[in-house]
C-alpha cells in the first residue's frame, strides 16, 4: 500500500491538516462503516441470543489479539478496557495500596494517570520527568512507579526499562502517547496501558491493559466478563489471564476497534518518525521546540505569542493542533498519515 493510498483511508485529511492524534486519531472510512454495520445489525436483529453473544465474544478476542500484536505480547496478558484511565485504576485497586505506601510519579503526568494515583490513598512522591529523578525518588516504602512512556507535555521518551531495572519495584506505564505511535517493548514492565482512540485511530471508548502476571494482581471490581463460572453465593472462578480485567465495550465499538487495528501499514513507525523529524525541522527556526529529537511523534513547542490565539488561528486555516492548558505549550501530533503539505500549512500558520 502506498502512502497516498493509506492516507486516503481518512476523509478528515481531505480538508484538514489533522495534527492531533495525541488526543484522538483520525477515523478511517472502513472503521466508521464497521461501527455503523454493527449498529444496523443490532437494530434489525436485536441484541440477544446465542449468535449475538458469540459474535460479541469473538470481536473481543479479535481485538485482544490485535492489541497484543501492536505491543508484541501474548494475547493472554492483554485486558480490553475502555480507556487508559480504567487500566490505571484496575492496577491501583488490584495492588491494594495503603496510606503507608508510596507511589512515585512525575510532575508531567496526564490526569488519566494522575487522578487514579491520587485517589488510591497512597502517599504520592513527585519527581522531575527524567530517569535520574525517578530513580532517586524511590525509597523502601515505594510500592509502585507510575509514569508515562512518552510525556504528553514535552513528548520526551523516558527509558523506563532502565528505571524498572534499577528501582526493583513494579512499574505502571501510561502508554497513551507511545502504543501505536512508536515501536514499544513492554516486556520489561509490570503494567502498560493503551489508548486505542489515539494513535490506533479507533473509536471511543477503547483501550487496553498489559499485565505481566495476572495472577499477582487482585481483581477488586469484577464485572460479568471477569468470571469463567460462578455460584449463587457470588463465589467465582476468574477467567484465565488478563481477560479477567476486561471492561464492558459495546459490539459496535469493538467492531470499530478491530477494523482500526487493520488500517495501519507495516511502515507506519518509520513514516511517523520521519514526519515528526520534518515537523521539528520546520518549526525549530520559528518557535521554541521542546521535544527532544527522535523521541516521539509529538512535537511540542512554546509559541512566540498567546497559545490559545495561535491554536484558534491555526484552526481557522484548517490546521488542528492542541494547546496544553496552563503550560503555554502547543502540541502537534505527527502520524504516519501526516503529509509534507500538512506540515507546511502548520509552519505557514505559525
Amino acid at each position: 500500500m502506498s502512502f497516498e493510498e493509506a492516507r486516503a483511508q481518512f476523509p478528515v485529511l481531505e480538508s484538514y491538516a489533522y495534527l492531533n492524534a495525541g488526543t484522538n486519531g483520525p477515523i478511517a472510512r472502513s472503521t466508521a462503516a464497521a461501527v455503523v454495520a454493527e449498529v444496523e445489525r443490532d437494530l434489525a436483529r436485536g441484541r440477544s441470543g446465542a449468535a449475538w453473544v458469540e459474535r460479541a465474544l469473538a470481536l473481543r478476542e479479535d481485538a485482544r489479539r490485535g492489541i497484543a500484536a501492536v505491543i508484541e505480547v501474548d494475547p493472554g496478558l492483554v485486558a480490553i478496557t475502555d480507556s487508559t484511565t480504567r487500566g490505571c485504576s484496575i492496577v491501583l485497586a488490584g495492588l491494594g495500596v495503603t496510606p503507608e505506601d508510596e507511589i512515585v510519579m512525575t510532575t508531567d503526568e496526564h490526569f488519566g494517570l494522575m487522578g487514579p494515583v491520587h485517589a488510591s490513598g497512597a502517599r504520592v512522591v513527585l519527581a522531575n520527568p527524567d530517569e535520574e529523578s525517578i530513580i532517586a525518588a524511590v525509597t523502601p516504602r515505594t510500592r509502585l512507579v507510575a509514569t508515562s512512556h512518552v510525556l504528553w507535555t514535552t513528548g520526551r521518551r523516558l527509558d523506563l526499562a532502565r528505571v524498572r531495572e534499577q528501582c526493583g519495584v513494579p512499574v505502571l506505564v501510561d502508554g497513551a502517547q507511545s502504543a501505536g505511535a512508536i515501536r514499544v517493548d513492554v516486556k520489561p514492565f509490570d503494567f502498560y496501558t493503551v489508548s486505542s482512540q489515539k494513535w490506533l485511530c479507533a473509536p471511543e471508548p477503547t483501550g487496553a491493559l498489559y499485565v505481566l502476571d495476572p495472577e499477582r494482581l487482585r481483581l477488586r471490581s469484577p464485572g460479568h466478563l471477569a468470571q469463567s463460572s460462578y455460584e449463587p453465593t457470588g463465589a467465582f472462578v476468574p477467567k484465565e489471564g488478563a481477560a479477567r480485567f476486561d471492561t464492558g465495550i459495546g459490539t459496535p465499538t469493538l467492531a470499530g476497534l478491530v477494523d482500526a487495528l487493520a488500517v495501519h501499514p507495516e511502515w507506519r513507525y518509520e513514516r511517523a518518525a520521519e514526519a515528526a523529524a520534518r515537523c521539528r525541522e520546520l518549526l525549530d527556526a520559528r518557535v521554541d521546540v521542546l521535544t527532544p529529537a527522535g523521541d516521539s511523534t509529538l512535537v511540542s513547542f512554546r509559541p512566540n505569542g498567546d497559545p490559545t490565539e495561535l491554536v484558534a488561528s491555526l484552526s481557522e486555516r484548517g490546521v488542528i493542533v492542541r494547546e496544553l492548558p496552563r503550560r503555554d505549550i502547543v502540541r502537534a501530533s505527527c502520524g504516519w498519515w501526516t503529509s509534507e503539505d500538512d506540515l507546511q500549512r502548520l509552519a505557514a500558520g505559525i
